[in-house]
């Protein structure tokens, strides 16, 4: 093994604070991948990483070359890049919120994978915060405005936001022209923030200001399929994204209110590390997904036209 590959190697590990989970990742024997990260200590002189049988640690040695050889592969990856042509390769790991993968990122990969056909994709799906280094993720798309500091976030899109109620619950409760006649009898599916743990208040543009409205509930759930179809069978008004409600909207299960006052847009943003420069694979992938929300974007305005404005 080159020291360039025996750079990767440690560098996995120290990510991963594993040796099996570091040689599982880059298909290595762990007795290679331990040997790997043995002789390079001998030929640097000094200890990288602390052994203990659960748990593997850099020493500040370790730490402070682990920096350096992550500033080295990404050099040497941009160079091979440039100069061969190659297509970027590897394994490519992505955890997305549950929604997006399945509306955005599943529709259209296999047009990514059959662009790249050297990139393995692994595609975990959730919405909890997620160290990125240490499990071993290149990036994360998430709905909401980003809240780690410490990693950088590339807006991709910004998901207009919908109320939404059934026609039974609106022959029920009637239709509401402004959100002040929301005091009068209605209520709302209750949504468990996953940050907070509390109920989401419904959110409404008055006069160019933000206002937040906290109606009863009769049931509440933490789940998005769970929220929308809850919304479906009359049991209170609801707010998501409009690609979310397509179907219903289409079908007539639901219905758009307060349509003058709209909530406002929900940011969507990739998230990776802020101390690392992006390998060739995953500047593909956001660059791709970039462009798939752009196309997004351009089709549901076509979609919104051909539905027509709906009553507020």
């Amino acid at each position: 093994m080159d020291r360039f590959d025996a750079m990767r190697v440690f560098t996995r590990v120290t990510e991963r604070r594993s040796f099996t989970l570091a040689a599982e990742d880059l298909g290595l024997p762990r007795s290679t991948v331990t040997d790997a990260v043995k002789q390079l200590e001998r030929r640097l002189g000094v200890r990288l990483l602390q052994r203990t049988t659960r748990h593997v640690s850099p020493t500040l040695d370790g730490e402070a070359y682990y920096r350096r050889c992550l500033s080295i592969l990404a050099d040497i990856e941009d160079a091979e890049g440039a100069f061969s042509g190659v297509k970027p390769k590897g394994l490519l790991r992505v955890d997305v919120h549950g929604t997006l993968a399945r509306h955005f990122v599943l529709p259209s990969l296999p047009q990514f994978l059959r662009t790249y056909p050297d990139i393995e994709f692994h595609m975990s799906e959730g919405d909890r915060l997620v160290d990125l280094v240490r499990e071993g993720i290149d990036c994360v798309l998430r709905v909401g405005v980003p809240q780690d500091s410490d990693m950088i976030a590339r807006r991709v899109a910004m998901l207009e936001e919908v109320t939404l109620a059934a026609p039974t619950y609106l022959e029920a409760h009637g239709r509401p022209d402004h959100p002040d006649a929301l005091a009068d009898g209605h209520r709302m599916v209750g949504f468990h923030s996953s940050a907070t743990g509390g109920l989401l208040p419904l959110e409404f543009t008055v006069g160019g200001k933000v206002c937040n409205v906290t109606l009863p509930t009769v049931v509440s759930v933490n789940g998005a399929e769970s929220y929308l179809a809850a919304a479906e069978l009359g049991l209170g008004l609801i707010q998501i994204p409009r690609y979310h409600a397509e179907d219903a909207l289409r079908s007539g299960k639901l219905q758009v209110v307060l349509e003058r006052f709209p909530p406002t847009p929900t940011p969507v943003s990739l998230l990776y590390p802020r101390n690392r420069q992006l390998s060739p694979r995953v500047r593909v992938f956001i660059d791709w997904l970039v462009g798939v929300f752009e196309r997004h974007t351009r089709e549901q305005r076509t979609t919104v036209h051909e539905l027509g404005p709906g009553r507020s």
